[in-house]
């Protein structure tokens, strides 16, 4: 169910009156209910993902803080993941999708691989109980450190084996074929869950949370089912701490006027850049980096600037649409993006771009590994690390290694030569949106002026964000080579130009949200518009809405980063 499809509004408009009508707390089991039917739109099947990710992470918080469960919170963690696999996993559901479902008979054919998996659920629920039942007799702090690994190793597991397991036995296959088997039987035949990625990380940042004694564990069974579930950020982010987005869903929401008009205008501003902007550009970037023949120099340069605006629409997009329908709902959600191509340098980019993966991977990877407390040399293979992983966080390719590793050595090389000179801002100014428009208070160039240095910086170092993108978006190692051969004017000339028309919606789109963006760099805040008089307002709105009407003939393009 994609934010940009009739699907999704009919599924918001019922979702969103009976919010409005029920009270507390039956609000919140109607949006747990909404989120397993917006996730289990995909694929049903992965539903038992989230349920057992849900009862393993409620579980382990819960114990770090009490050895010993009440019986109700031991028979919820008991039946929640066995009922979730009959129900999701027994069911034959590919015969109601495929139309074949016309008697229940049909639906309810046990499937092989369900009644397995079942099998297997009962058997790790048997033996958590026994687990459990020991822990009263472990000292605490090596009870809390037993729980948080399990919490890391459920987690990571179930990411790397959907994800990256076929990656690594295809990276292998020498060696295993030099073993004596065939790495084509060893590859499993499975679809990536969308958006394992996210969900995983933000479930995982509440144990987390809750073991370093930042966060008290929740006591509520299905208050947590919500936050895992919660469905305007569920499958592309952003990601949200549970410290804010359960303080958010456990109490009661006020929905005020201003809040609804805001929401309305994200959600708008959100599928003018996806429709008109992130899908009208998508055929024209597909063309030349899925191109089999020649291509120009100027083909590679132009291709690689649409996709760094294209990646830019979809995923803000998302996040804007998100905030949006979250806003609806009286519920806030953190700022994701914050002007990231008005950055002067890589430690400003990573404060303003995916804030929500950047500060996650920061609090839990790069602090993790020592941060910058253990000496210059340890701190730049820390940096460099982390956006290692960061890269294949994004996705099992080697280009999105390759793209990790570029990420974390403009990290090293900017720190090597600027650290003591400059200070950026924090995190949570970013975040919140309340630097200056420079970003920050940064020491002034020498023997230029600010007016002029400023956007050469922005300029220069837009340079370097671009190649990013042409190494993220490429498709091989091979093509990354051969397109940095032709930026760099190093590979033959080829006379024609294979690139195809940009549709005039995304012509228009591109001027309107640079403009937007623009006016809320020079006014140091987001949104500025929001303080603009009525009228100028009203203009606003009516240039987005026919640019976004003009985008419906735009083929749809599912998300970017529905892969992750």
């Amino acid at each position: 169910m994609l934010f940009n499809s009739l699907e999704f509004f009919a599924f918001l408009a019922p979702v969103y009156i009976l919010y409005r009508i029920l009270p507390f707390r039956w609000q919140n089991w109607m949006l747990l209910f909404a989120g397993y039917i917006f996730y289990g739109w995909w694929d049903v099947r992965f539903l038992f993902l989230i349920a057992f990710s849900t009862t393993v992470d409620f579980t382990i918080g819960l114990l770090m803080e009490q050895p010993v469960l009440s019986r109700r919170q031991r028979w919820t963690i008991t039946i929640f993941p066995v009922a979730a696999a009959v129900l999701f996993l027994c069911p034959d559901w590919s015969a109601l999708q495929n139309g074949r479902g016309t008697m229940l008979s049909d639906l309810f054919t046990p499937q092989p691989m369900g009644l397995e998996v079942l099998a297997g659920t009962i058997v790790a629920v048997v033996l958590a109980n026994l687990a459990i039942a020991r822990l009263p007799h472990i000292e605490e702090e090596r009870r809390r450190w037993i729980l948080i690994v399990a919490s890391v190793i459920v987690n990571l597991a179930f990411l790397g084996f959907f994800k990256y397991f076929n990656f690594f036995i295809d990276s292998l296959q020498t060696a295993i074929g030099g073993l004596g088997f065939d790495p084509a039987n060893l590859r499993l035949h499975v679809i990536l869950p969308v958006g394992i990625s996210f969900y995983t990380f933000q479930s995982l940042s509440y144990t987390i949370n809750v073991y370093r004694r930042r966060a008290k564990p929740t006591a509520r069974f299905w208050d947590f089912a919500l936050f895992v579930a919660y469905f305007p950020p569920m499958v592309a982010g952003p990601i949200e701490r549970a410290r804010h987005l359960l303080a958010e869903l456990t109490q009661p929401r006020q929905i005020r006027l201003a809040q609804t008009t805001h929401g309305i205008v994200l959600i708008l501003i959100g599928l003018f850049k996806k429709i008109a902007i992130a899908d009208g550009l998508a055929p024209v970037v597909t063309t030349i980096f899925t191109s089999t023949g020649a291509v120009s120099q100027s083909d590679v340069a132009i291709a690689t600037i649409l996709f760094s605006v294209q990646i830019l629409c979809d995923f803000s997009g998302y996040s804007d649409i998100a905030r949006g329908v979250s806003k609806l709902l009286g519920i806030e959600l953190m700022v994701n993006f914050n002007l990231p191509y008005f950055s002067r340098n890589p430690s400003e980019f990573w404060r303003r771009w995916h804030i929500s993966l950047s500060s996650w991977l920061r609090d839990y990877l790069y602090i993790s590994l020592g941060g910058n407390r253990r000496g210059e040399v340890r701190t730049y293979i820390n940096l460099f690390l982390t956006m290692l992983l960061g890269g294949l966080w994004h996705g099992a390719a080697w280009t999105f290694i390759l793209w990790g590793a570029y990420q974390g050595l403009l990290l090293v090389v900017h720190r090597a030569f600027t650290h003591g000179r400059e200070t950026l801002p924090s995190s949570t100014e970013a975040i919140e949106g309340t630097t200056d428009r420079h970003g920050g208070a940064i020491q002034r160039a020498r023997f230029l002026p600010v007016w002029l240095s400023t956007p050469l910086r922005i300029g220069f170092f837009m340079i370097f964000v671009c190649y990013g993108w042409m190494i993220f978006r490429a498709t091989s190692f091979g093509q990354v080579a051969s397109f940095t051969g032709k930026l760099l004017g190093l590979a033959p000339k080829v006379a024609h130009n294979a690139l195809p028309n940009i549709p005039l919606s995304a012509l228009a789109g591109m001027l309107m949200l640079g403009a937007m963006q623009f006016c809320d760099y020079r006014a140091g805040r987001l949104e500025s518009f929001l303080r603009w008089r009525a009228p100028l307002q009203g203009l606003l709105y009516a240039a987005l809405i026919f640019i976004l009407a003009m985008g419906l003939s735009n083929a749809p393009v599912q998300f970017i980063y529905f892969q992750f």
